[in-house]
């Protein structure tokens, strides 16, 4: 059984730590929103320190997450940026008091390595979802999809596709994340079951070529033939190529998977961008994927 964290109530504190690259500047509208919320917020040593292009050396963000997966009364974590480093400080964590006390903690791109650990590692569900760096320019769609999440509120979607979906419907616990992070944590304690899961993914700033080569190791690894269903985020900021490649992510993705049966539906708001929907990894869910409308509901 997935070990699902207590929700949050009013007058909860939640952490923000910066386990990856250091913040370019404040996050005190974040703040402000999360204390809108109802929360208390508590910051880590972690959150405006500096070491190159990390948020304090390794041995800092790792004593800084640390820190508050052991502190009971820190009910969640929330991790202020993405960009590089988690995966340095993943293997120095220790989740002794943490599988005592499960907390929810969220996050995504490079947080990816950190949600797929819980589950993969820990049993342990997290959420996928925005971040203090990118709360000023988030949806009011995706913060409330996250603070939902959060507190144990009713979490669904539905929206229609631009690119044409492979229809069907799946039920099986979400599982997912960034491409790139996704990739690199197989081999690791970190990599997760695919057996009869829903599989999400974005990415950013990749090549055509990568996504197609990251697509085809998940194929050849037999992770891709496994899945109930598979549902496509944002794939943007595709950094163009000398000789154009000749297909999108989503024609390489539909190529990738012709084979199998499971529905696979494009567009979903999530990634890289200003409306990324709270996801709740390690929980199960309904999907419907017709030609172009979608639906997906937690149950």
């Amino acid at each position: 059984m997935i070990k699902q964290p207590p929700y949050l109530k009013k007058g909860d504190k939640i952490a923000i730590v910066s386990p990856a690259k250091k913040l370019p500047g404040d996050i005190n509208s974040a703040i402000t929103v999360l204390e809108q919320w109802g929360l208390e917020v508590v910051l880590g040593e972690s959150v405006y320190a500096g070491h190159y292009q990390f948020a304090g050396s390794d041995a800092q963000r790792t004593k800084d997450l640390q820190t508050f997966l052991d502190d009971p009364d820190i009910s969640a974590i929330i991790a202020s940026r993405g960009g590089y480093g988690t995966i340095r400080i993943i293997d120095e964590l220790d989740f002794t008091r943490f599988k005592e006390h499960p907390k929810w903690l969220i996050g995504f791109s490079d947080i990816t390595i950190l949600l797929s650990h819980l589950l993969a590692a820990l049993n342990t569900q997290s959420i996928h979802g925005q971040m203090p760096k990118t709360f000023d320019e988030a949806s009011p769609e995706s913060l409330e999809s996250l603070r939902k999440a959060l507190f144990g509120e009713e979490v669904s979607y539905e929206y229609e596709s631009d690119f044409k979906n492979r229809e069907g419907d799946a039920t099986g616990v979400i599982i997912g994340g960034n491409l790139t992070l996704l990739v690199n944590t197989e081999g690791s304690a970190s990599a997760v079951d695919y057996t009869d899961k829903i599989l999400f993914l974005e990415d950013v700033g990749e090549q055509e070529y990568a996504i197609d080569r990251m697509m085809r190791m998940l194929k050849r690894s037999g992770k891709l033939s496994k899945l109930k269903g598979l549902i496509i985020g944002a794939f943007n900021a595709i950094k163009p190529e000398d000789v154009f490649f000749g297909s999108s992510p989503e024609q390489i993705i539909m190529e990738v998977t012709k084979e199998y049966d499971y529905p696979v539906c494009f567009g979903f708001p999530v990634g890289h961008i200003d409306d990324n929907r709270a996801l709740i990894i390690g929980a199960a869910a309904q999907l419907t994927v017709g030609r172009k409308k979608v639906s997906l509901k937690y149950l």
